[in-house]
């Protein structure tokens, strides 16, 4: 077994703030995870530790076997952040050049040769969007900005994903479009680390299951977690799941609907 991430009794805390309490679990190669719990229950500070951007107070965080923190081989891991989309409105550069920030970590010296050309031609070919290559970043519309991250991260040939509420501000078909992309990278063998709002579409479209509330609540398989009370416990209400299947609904949704805002936590 091939662990991709691994925490062991992770704690981190803002000041006197707690946000991450005794975590434990693995992130196996090849997984699909999707990181769940109620607006400010510290997804996003996890997600940051698990990616060595933040150190723990306490326990430890292994990526790829290394240390978090000192994990040096940045082109295996690519990160779509919170506000990533509406950073690239205001980016004066083209869809490609984008794109081609992925294969920085590949070429030391600056230099492109043909096969990071033809890397970056079959990022923008995998994701669909060729045909918007030459235009702007901040003309595109949000299912489009999000494309063009995950671009850039099949150009740098990264082994995980890690993408924090990705469809915020996506429609419904957009965001269907956009995880039927997340589905087919992890067919073909990329990791994924999701943090996302959405429980139906989690539980739906994830291999495995991570619930958060400052503490870990659940970490199994989809079906596991809705028998459980681990989603009742997590968010301390009666709630419900949304099973996304062939568009029909058959449950109640969480109320959770809001995007995380952890800055404060």
């Amino acid at each position: 077994m091939t662990l991709a991430v691994s925490l062991r009794d992770v704690a981190f805390s803002y000041g006197d703030v707690p946000v991450v309490d005794d975590v434990s679990f693995d992130v196996e190669a090849g997984d699909f995870l999707g990181l769940v719990g109620p607006n400010g229950s510290g997804k996003s500070t996890l997600l940051t530790l698990m990616l060595g951007l933040q150190r723990p107070d306490m326990g430890s965080v292994r990526l790829f076997g290394e240390a978090a923190h000192e994990f040096t081989a940045g082109e295996r891991v690519a990160y779509v952040a919170q506000d990533a989309t509406k950073t690239a409105r205001d980016m004066p550069i083209t869809v490609r050049e984008v794109v081609r920030m992925g294969r920085y970590p590949r070429n030391l010296f600056g230099r492109f040769s043909p096969a990071d050309h033809a890397a970056v031609d079959d990022a923008l070919e995998n994701v669909a969007i060729t045909d918007i290559a030459d235009r702007r970043v901040g003309s595109l519309s949000g299912g489009q900005r999000q494309r063009v991250f995950v671009a850039r991260a099949l150009a740098a040939e990264a082994e995980l994903l890690a993408l924090d509420e990705p469809t915020v501000a996506l429609d419904a078909e957009s965001r269907e479009s956009f995880y039927d992309l997340l589905a087919d990278l992890n067919a073909d063998g990329m990791t994924i680390v999701l943090v996302e709002h959405d429980i139906g579409v989690v539980t739906a479209r994830a291999s495995r299951i991570a619930c958060l509330n400052r503490r870990l609540y659940f970490h199994g398989a989809p079906d596991a977690f809705v028998e459980s009370d681990a989603l009742s416990a997590a968010y301390g209400a009666n709630q419900r799941i949304l099973h996304h299947e062939h568009g029909e609904a058959d449950e109640s949704t969480p109320t959770d609907s809001e995007p995380d805002r952890e800055d404060s936590r």
